[in-house]
């Protein structure tokens, strides 16, 4: 996800600690969009001047002040203020509040529906309320039911509140409870945090949104505290309000239901609601969250029938037909494409319909005919970034500004002329990753032919089936763990227009938490977790996507993925026109801010996910192939980037550290190899066997923590952080030539597409894709971001990146992208491709690379060449299939009886005797005996000694034919 950078310590794709990048304007393992600045404490004490008053708030508006004369405030005897939220009303029958017998002898609820509550000048006691409730302390505490849903207030104070109050009537007010001393003497003060009560007495499970009947469509909301609602339905995407028609509430819910003319209509939520951010009751105008259209930049909502058949594109109903097969999750191999990317450059395809859905339905361009030539090969699932509706980008293209890159070609590959061109437009550009999510359940307008109207529902369908047809399942990058914007101002603020301080997540002070970017979600709520599965649903059934990657898993409850998984798998041909046993799910699973180890329940962190069948990034492979992590020194090494084998410098330990710490690398990306398997045993370089949770990365982490190889998504680079290309051209040796950074390249995505698990492919990745080493190109524009599918260039040397996130690094980057000998040529970027192909074909030669069980990988798979002798930079994998001498092992394969892969990452060539397997029928791989590298093909096996010879920086699979 893309943000600014957060200013706390947890690891980008990984949950040890390490700043997280800020993206997008959001993050990756952690990172996004700028973190927005939290609002002020909730706690200064006002005048009258500002006591609450109904002020209206437009869709757009950014808040409006009530001026009062200073007659009127002198006569006011109270003063208005906005405490802070630090106690919670939890059940419709207890308050929990973190305050002490001595300090609260009594407890006091008090509620103003007009939120005219302020503070005595003469005792500091509660004046302007409409009730006073008297509440009871507990002595047992919070009962089991309440601290398993709030874990963090468990040794919070409870307070009964009596059988008689109106709890329906009191959500819908300005509420604070005071604590008074055994003197009677009011002590503190403070508001109340109400999801908890809105779970007890108005989870809802009925319809919501629009819904369609022959004769009429009704409207269905949810908002327990709001004390009115209104529709408001205007003349087109951009005309004056036509009419407003008010809904009426049942236990929290209005609707309304009028005739099927109003289909196609524009329209707004005006509700009356008490918004703590202002301590007023404002009118406030939000668009329907479980809209299905929208207009530009989602100013209004529309009201669309999505089954209406004119938004569906010829043979729609019949794609369940035309899935590309998919037999088993282990098969699923992933390439994550960002929508603009793909086709902002691509001059094979219309100028109208280039960054947008449109260009996939150009089966002839250089893009498709590029993803037909890996899904020929064996590719499986494109991954897009976000496309549902997000903030940060325009969605009315003559608003778009450009940089001239004709101009920008022509200044020096170090120079920082083109990133200060690329930032002066950014904000008005038509680039953002999109991680700022304003409605989950509309595609996005800036990737339409037209932003109003049906055309992005089209389009966002053309697109799904143009690349099923190529043989490729679609992934919907989701972003549920936070939203652009939350208050009652501006039109990307919506949910927390509707029910304020729901949906978000707030600190036991009632600020709300920001880790995962900005406003972050909650979806231990139960309409928030019902919200989350709903729009998946709807994007599986309206737009049958095929899988879904989270992001910031670990931010989402368990329960909330595992209810989702049920969901989606539940879906069926028949009933939903959906295979849902076909949808893979799979995220970000770090564990770091305010719900690390659990502390707002069992969240979707890896170590929480093992035995759900629910995948998440594997760091902890991602860092032992390039070395370091994403937050540390750039220049630190790993096994694939030339520690210990060929140092750049950095290192300034002694042989023996660096040689220890390459073996451990070693360690960790044979378990990763193996499934990432929390109990497969190896043995370590040690020579200790130990099951893949006993071994640890440097932070202390267990690196096996799957039950299954479903579970585990094998990656070294994605589009947070460098490229896989800008990594190693960062941490090898300055005098490397580009050539052996080529094959550094291939043998790190080798690494990936030959392990057990689920290989992740960052788009460019097989083409040596280079944003000219920025580390974050969220908002870099399209000139960073280029893919070039003509091949003629990589992207390498176009400016130093821009400074937000890189300054600090130019003095590394600059010699660099300055040296001319760092630069692929178009050869070097066709045998990257043409080698990247053959390892595909290779993975899809054999079920013995995408074995489907964790008790198969224990059983078949074998490290050679481990313990305290084993030769540095090289791994020798095992994979065993039924063989005359091992009857008991099932046959899976009716080609090879054995593979056996060698990865060896050593500037040299390696000869190694392998006893265990002498004597076999070994012979290289078909597809690397014609393979155009011309160093793989001397790669050989002698089988009276069980030799294996490997050329430098080569992976060589040999195959022991059936005869």
């Amino acid at each position: 996800m893309p943000m600014p950078m957060r200013t706390m310590l947890l690891r980008h794709l990984s949950p040890a600690s390490a700043l997280p990048n800020p993206r997008r304007s959001p993050a990756s393992s952690p990172q996004r969009i700028p973190a927005r600045a939290r609002p002020p404490p909730l706690h200064s004490a006002r005048t009258t001047a500002l006591r609450a008053r109904r002020t209206p708030m437009a869709a757009g508006d950014t808040g409006a002040s009530v001026s009062v004369s200073a007659a009127e405030a002198e006569a006011e005897s109270t003063q208005a203020f906005m405490p802070d939220a630090r106690a919670y009303w939890v059940t419709s029958d207890l308050i929990a509040w973190n305050v002490g017998e001595q300090e609260a002898a009594s407890v006091c609820l008090y509620a103003s529906r007009a939120a005219e509550m302020g503070l005595s000048p003469s005792n500091g006691g509660i004046q302007g309320y409409d009730s006073k409730v008297e509440l009871q302390p507990e002595s047992t505490g919070l009962p089991e039911t309440v601290t398993q849903k709030f874990p963090f207030i468990s040794s919070y104070r409870a307070f009964s509140v009596p059988s008689s109050v109106d709890v329906a009537s009191l959500v819908k007010c300005q509420l604070v409870v005071a604590s008074f001393g055994a003197d009677g003497k009011h002590v503190d003060v403070t508001g109340l945090q109400l999801p908890g009560v809105l779970d007890d007495m108005f989870a809802y499970t009925g319809p919501l949104g629009a819904v369609f009947s022959e004769e009429s469509v009704s409207l269905h909301l949810w908002a327990p505290t709001a004390q009115g609602v209104s529709v408001c339905f205007f003349d087109g995407p951009a005309g004056p309000v036509l009419e407003t028609v008010q809904l009426d509430e049942s236990n929290g819910v209005w609707s309304v239901t009028g005739p099927r003319e109003w289909e196609n209509r524009y329209y707004l939520y005006e509700v009356d609601v008490y918004h703590p951010t202002k301590a007023q009751v404002l009118k406030c105008l939000a668009g329907d969250p479980y809209a299905r259209g929208l207009s530009a930049n989602g100013a209004r909502t529309w009201l669309v029938d999505i089954n209406n058949e004119t938004l569906k594109p010829a043979s729609w109903d019949e794609l369940a037909d035309e899935k590309p097969k998919l037999d088993s999750f282990s098969d699923i191999t992933i390439y994550e494409l960002h929508i603009r990317d793909f086709s902002a450059h691509d001059g094979t395809v219309d100028s109208d319909s280039r960054g947008g859905f449109r260009a996939f339905a150009y089966q002839a361009s250089a893009g498709m005919q590029h993803l037909r030539k890996l899904s020929d090969a064996g590719l499986t699932h494109v991954h897009l970034l976000p496309s549902f509706h997000f903030a940060g980008v325009d969605d009315i293209k003559s608003n778009w500004k450009f940089v001239d890159e004709c101009e920008l070609a022509t200044f020096p590959p170090g120079s920082d002329m083109q990133q200060a061109a690329v930032v002066a437009i950014q904000e008005e550009d038509p680039y953002n990753w999109g991680y700022n999510p304003v409605l989950w359940g509309v595609p996005k307008g800036s990737y339409a032919s037209d932003p109003d109207g049906p055309s992005r529902i089209i389009e966002y369908r053309q697109m799904v089936q143009a690349l099923n047809r190529i043989g490729l399942r679609v992934v919907m990058d989701v972003v549920y763990n936070h939203l652009d914007s939350s208050g009652p101002c501006g039109i990307s603020s919506v949910l927390d227009k509707i029910v304020p301080g729901y949906y978000v997540r707030r600190d036991t002070n009632g600020q709300i938490e920001n880790s995962a970017a900005m406003n972050n979600t909650a979806s231990e709520h139960f309409m928030v977790d019902r919200l989350i599965v709903d729009d998946l649903l709807n994007w599986a059934v309206n737009y049958k996507i095929d899988g879904f990657r989270f992001d910031l898993m670990g931010h989402i409850m368990k329960h909330t993925m595992m209810r989702a998984k049920s969901a989606l798998q539940s879906l069926t041909r028949d009933a939903h026109g959906v295979d849902g046993s076909k949808i893979y799910l799979y995220g970000e699973g770090w564990d770091f801010a305010e719900v690390a180890r659990n502390q707002r329940g069992i969240n979707g962190s890896q170590l929480n996910m093992s035995g759900t069948g629910i995948g998440s990034f594997n760091d902890r492979i991602r860092d032992a192939v390039n070395g370091g992590n994403p937050f540390g020194n750039p220049l630190q090494q790993g096994f694939n980037t030339g520690l210990f084998l060929e140092p750049n410098g950095f290192y300034q330990g002694n042989e023996a550290d660096t040689r220890r710490s390459l073996a451990t690398y070693a360690d960790q990306i044979q378990i990763g190899l193996a499934g990432n398997l929390r109990d497969y045993v190896l043995i370590t370089h040690t020579g200790e066997a130990k099951e893949g949770s006993e071994i640890h990365t440097f932070d202390g982490l267990p690196v096996g923590y799957t039950s299954s190889p479903i579970e585990i998504i094998n990656y070294v680079s994605a589009h947070d952080n460098e490229t896989l290309f800008d990594v190693i051209s960062v941490k090898t040796p300055m005098n490397l030539s580009v050539d052996e950074r080529c094959r550094i390249n291939h043998l790190a995505s080798s690494m990936m597409a030959l392990s057990q698990g689920i290989p992740f492919f960052h788009a460019g990745d097989e083409i040596l894709r280079s944003k000219s080493i920025d580390r974050d190109s969220y908002n870099s524009g399209d000139w960073f971001n280029k893919l070039d599918f003509t091949y003629e260039t990589n992207n390498w040397g176009v400016g130093l990146p821009p400074s937000e996130k890189n300054e600090d690094n130019w003095p590394l980057m600059k010699p660099r992208l300055e040296n001319p000998s760092f630069k692929p040529a178009k050869g070097h970027i066709l045998a990257s491709l043409d080698s990247f192909v053959d390892i595909l074909k290779i993975r899809y030669s054999s079920p013995l690379f995408r074995l489907s069980t964790a008790s198969d990988i224990k059983q078949r798979v074998r490290f050679h060449n481990t313990g305290p002798s084993s030769v540095p930079g090289v791994i020798v994998m095992g994979i065993e299939d039924a063989r005359d001498e091992k009857p008991e092992v099932a046959q899976l394969d009716a080609n090879f009886s054995y593979v056996v892969t060698v990865f060896n990452v050593c500037p040299h060539e390696v000869s190694m005797d392998i006893p265990a397997l002498a004597s076999m029928r070994l012979e290289l791989h078909p597809v690397q005996v014609n393979s155009s590298d011309a160093l793989v093909g001397k790669s050989v096996y002698e089988a009276a000694t069980g030799r294996f010879t490997v050329p430098r920086r080569t992976v060589s699979v040999f195959v022991e034919p059936r005869c």
